[in-house]
C-alpha cells in the first residue's frame, strides 16, 4: 500500500537530516507521508543545515551526513517546478497573508500540487506564518 503524499516545507524536512527538537515528530510524518515540495527545497535544506552547523547545533560530519541523506530523499520526492501560474498565484497571496516571497511561492506551489483543491491535502510546516496561511487556504495541518 502506497503512502499518501503531503506537501512539505523545508522547516518540516530539515529535522529529518539534523537532530533537532522536532526530529521525532518529523520522523513520524516521514513514516506516514510521501513528500511533495516546491522546486527550491533542496537549496533551502542545504541552507538550513549550514545554518544549524554555524550555530553549533551539529558538527561538520553531521552536516555532511545530513546533506547526503537529503540528497537521497530528494531523489524520491515530487518536486513542483516553477511556472508563470505559480508566480501569479504567489503574487495574489500577498494580498491575503503576510508572507515572504519564498513562502508565497511555496504556498502557491502547494496549491498547484493539489490542483487548487487543498481540502483533504496535508501541508507540513513549522513556520508560523506559512502554517497559518496554508490553513486559511484550506490545507489540513498536522
Amino acid at each position: 500500500m502506497s503512502l499518501p503524499t503531503a506537501f512539505w516545507d523545508s522547516s518540516a524536512l530539515i529535522p529529518l537530516f539534523a537532530a533537532q527538537t522536532q526530529t521525532e515528530r518529523v520522523s513520524q510524518f516521514f513514516a506516514k507521508y510521501r513528500i511533495a515540495v516546491w522546486w527550491s527545497t533542496a537549496v533551502e535544506i542545504v541552507s538550513g543545515l549550514t545554518r544549524v552547523e554555524r550555530m553549533g547545533e551539529i558538527d561538520h560530519d553531521e552536516f555532511l551526513v545530513g546533506k547526503q541523506l537529503a540528497q537521497t530523499v530528494a531523489a524520491t520526492w515530487v518536486s513542483i517546478r516553477p511556472s508563470e501560474r505559480i508566480a501569479a498565484e504567489a503574487c495574489s497571496l500577498f494580498e491575503a497573508h503576510p508572507l515572504s516571497a519564498a513562502d508565497a511561492l511555496q504556498l502557491a506551489a502547494a496549491l498547484e500540487w493539489c490542483e487548487g483543491k487543498p481540502h483533504g491535502n496535508v501541508f507540513l510546516t513549522f513556520d508560523k506564518r506559512l502554517r497559518e496561511a496554508a490553513g486559511l487556504a484550506g490545507f489540513t495541518l498536522e
